[in-house]
């Protein structure tokens, strides 16, 4: 990695660097896959309901939510103004997004199929008084990207990225077997955003695990995304430290530990980035 500027890191290679580094690499396939459980895993954690009163929206404005999913955000932020850009590069999960839109008589929010490295344009994305990516930061070019939500804005972008490992719990790979080498987080853009000239205010969130399962099967699959390609024997594993961690109670499964999730914010006024 060399340095930028007079003895600086260069933020964008170190972000390339760390990306590379990880072992979880996922690509659109896999993302349609995991597309029905990850809707049902963020609606059950009390992670929309924070995220969004730390949103300053007024109900005139329009928003573009890059890397929507499912509609995690972009189903409730269509409430709260007036029309909802939702762009993500998985087909399946727009399709779960028309599906949510129609079935809560949504019409204000219109699907776009595109990813960070698309041009927007060309899909008829153009600025909106709001950019936001909410844990979808997942670009090679960390500085492309910055630009590009900058450019998306008139009023305001907002960032929601991972504080250390974020939702990704070494535990299970430690169960497997597995290293575990986490992805870049929040301070990698915090820290490219400022060396492009834009000091963003950061908030956190943190989001204790709340979530319920049906049984053994339905845990194992809310902890095997996150390995690439398990095998058998790691499966056999990670089954059998879910089958010790549940615990029973009146409303489904539990875990016995679950974890803090924590999330940071970054916001900034658009038009500064050099």
């Amino acid at each position: 990695m060399r340095n930028a500027g007079a003895g600086l890191v260069d933020w964008n290679e170190a972000w390339q660097a760390a990306r590379a580094r990880t072992n979880r690499r996922r690509g659109r396939e896999s993302w349609d896959k995991r597309a029905p459980s990850f809707a049902r895993a963020v609606a059950q954690s009390g992670y929309i309901e924070q995220v969004l009163a730390r949103l300053p929206l007024d109900p005139s404005w329009d928003l573009l939510d890059v890397g929507c999913g499912s509609g995690t955000l972009a189903v409730p932020l269509a409430g709260k103004v007036r029309a909802v850009t939702a762009l993500d590069y998985s087909p399946r999960m727009l399709d779960l997004l028309r599906e949510r839109c129609a079935a809560e008589g949504l019409a204000n929010v219109a699907p776009v199929l595109g990813a960070w490295e698309d041009d927007w344009a060309a899909l008829g994305v153009g600025p909106h008084d709001v950019a936001l990516a909410s844990r979808s930061l997942t670009a090679d070019d960390l500085r492309g990207a910055l630009l590009k939500l900058d450019r998306a804005a008139r009023r305001a972008v907002h960032v929601v990225a991972p504080v250390g490992s974020g939702p990704i719990d070494g535990r299970v790979f430690e169960v497997a077997g597995r290293g575990f080498t986490p992805g870049p987080d929040y301070i990698y853009p915090c820290a490219l955003l400022h060396q492009m000239g834009v000091f963003a205010s950061v908030d956190f969130v943190s989001i204790p695990d709340t979530r319920r399962y049906t049984g053994v099967e339905d845990a194992l699959e809310g902890f095997a995304w996150m390995l690439t390609d398990p095998t058998p024997d790691e499966l056999a594993r990670l089954r059998d430290w879910v089958t010790r961690q549940l615990v029973e109670g009146e409303d489904g499964w539990r875990l016995a530990e679950p974890r803090t999730v924590q999330w940071a914010i970054l916001s900034w006024k658009p038009g500064a980035l050099r």
